[in-house]
């Protein structure tokens, strides 16, 4: 769909990675996936091309732009694809860089990247490279500092002080979650003078929250029970002074479900505010915000089994998920085929992982994703890895809820045998796991048929 879409506007689009087909071009700009042996990058090497990383394009995008950028292990595709949802609402038309789709109405996906006529800029800043040390926005949103990326950062320490300096670099404010003890704890290692501009939302009191080195609170007071629909409903206490004198209290109510989502919401309306979009208009607009692209994304519904599709690749967003799902079906039991992200990941967080997904009734866990890594570097980590701490933990049922399948399709096939009406299906993780939706669907139709056909014989029989 992106190499469609590129075509479409006039871009020529190469498929393959050939030496040929940086010839005659100037500047060649990669990505921290594309390594250093790549024949388009040894190529320009040798022919002398300006070779730039993405990140440094994208600084250059910031200049002269009122840029927000919004970095975190989570949140971060959610958290700006609302805010950026709320200014379009708002007539705006910001130029927005999002490391996904978003689902837009009716089913359909609208584009993470799009270059608008207005003079916000709203963009990912990616830490897991350290990159985002580049950027220098108005206002930069950090939805949590948990640890992640460790074979980059190579301790929680080194990967908290990236999160200070980033924070350092807001010239107008910094906007954070007070929920995050790495946050936290990064807020009270800044300056005081950009400790001074600083914003905390949280869903704690003051008191509860102890030291705020001088930042604001803004408070998210949270039903403890989502409606029917699956809403999720919060208000936000916004202090006087902040975006105006008097105290105001902001009823909000989102679609997509979880106190995740109500944390990345509050973010996001907090920005459009001090953008200069009036709060009540912002946090009206988030209400029609269906969620970015595999984030708790319903894919469909076969004989009242339902098949939900989610990005979440680290024990953190995999237990908000989990609870998330756990407030919008009550009444069903959730099944999860969770495919790891990284070798490094797996091993790094093996019993988080193993917590997490405890929060599920059934649990597959399927092989690996690589990305950049490689199995030969990880001979130990497999989907066991996992499971083997699993199984320590108390669960109910205490046996069989957990199981590895190293194939994909296997395991799709093996959880619509498992299912039952009302039941929910999560298809988990970062890698192409997503795939897998559209198998369980026809299996589940295939299996609905069969027992059509089944019933229309045996009523035939007597």
């Amino acid at each position: 769909a992106k190499t469609d879409r590129l075509q479409g506007i006039g871009i020529t689009v190469e498929f393959g990675q050939r030496a040929e087909n940086v010839e005659g071009k100037h500047t060649v700009v990669f990505s921290s996936a594309i390594k250093s042996d790549n024949p388009e990058i040894v190529a320009a090497h040798a022919a002398g091309k300006r070779i730039v990383h993405r990140s440094d394009i994208l600084a250059l995008l910031m200049n002269g732009k009122r840029a927000v950028t919004v970095a975190g292990a989570h949140g971060k595709t959610t958290t700006s694809s609302m805010l950026s949802h709320i200014l379009v609402n708002a007539g705006a038309d910001p130029s927005y860089a999002i490391g996904g789709f978003i689902q837009g109405p009716d089913g359909t996906t609208l584009d993470g990247g799009h270059a608008g006529k207005g003079d916000i800029l709203v963009a990912e800043a990616d830490e897991s490279d350290g990159s985002f040390a580049k950027y220098h926005p108005q206002i930069a949103i950090i939805t949590n500092s948990e640890a992640d990326h460790l074979d980059h950062y190579g301790t929680q320490d080194n990967y908290r002080a990236a999160f200070v300096d980033h924070a350092g670099h807001a010239t107008k404010a910094v906007i954070m979650c007070g929920d995050d003890e790495g946050n936290l704890a990064v807020l009270r290692a800044l300056d005081a003078t950009v400790a001074g501009r600083t914003i905390v939302y949280s869903t704690r009191n003051a008191a509860e929250l102890g030291d705020l080195n001088g930042a604001t609170l803004v408070r998210i007071e949270s039903e403890s029970e989502t409606a029917e629909s699956g809403a999720e409903h919060f208000t936000l206490h916004i202090p006087g002074g902040l975006i105006g004198e008097e105290e105001r209290r902001i009823a909000v109510t989102l679609t997509v479900p979880g106190i995740h989502n109500a944390r990345n919401a509050s973010a996001a309306i907090i920005a459009a505010a001090l953008l200069g979009m009036d709060v009540e208009r912002a946090s009206a607009a988030v209400t029609s915000f269906l969620g970015a692209a595999r984030r708790f994304q319903v894919r469909g519904t076969v004989s009242q089994v339902t098949v939900v599709d989610d990005y979440a690749h680290h024990p953190t967003e995999i237990a908000a998920l989990l609870d998330a799902a756990r407030r919008r079906y009550p009444q069903s039991k959730i099944r999860v085929i969770f495919q790891p992200h990284l070798f490094s990941r797996t091993r790094f967080f093996s019993s988080e992982f193993a917590q997490a997904l405890a929060k599920a009734d059934d649990v597959i866990v399927t092989g690996i994703f690589p990305a950049r890594e490689k199995q030969e570097d990880f001979p130990d980590v497999t989907p066991a890895t996992i499971v083997d701490e699993a199984l320590k933990l108390e669960h109910e049922p205490a046996k069989d809820w957990i199981r590895g399948v190293e194939d994909m399709h296997t395991a799709a096939q093996m959880m619509v045998m498992r299912a039952h009406h009302g039941d929910v299906i999560f298809t988990v993780g970062a890698g192409d796991i997503t795939q897998m939706d559209e198998v369980i669907l026809h299996a589940l139709e295939a299996r609905s048929e069969e027992r059509r056909v089944g019933k229309e014989c045996l009523r035939l029989c007597r």
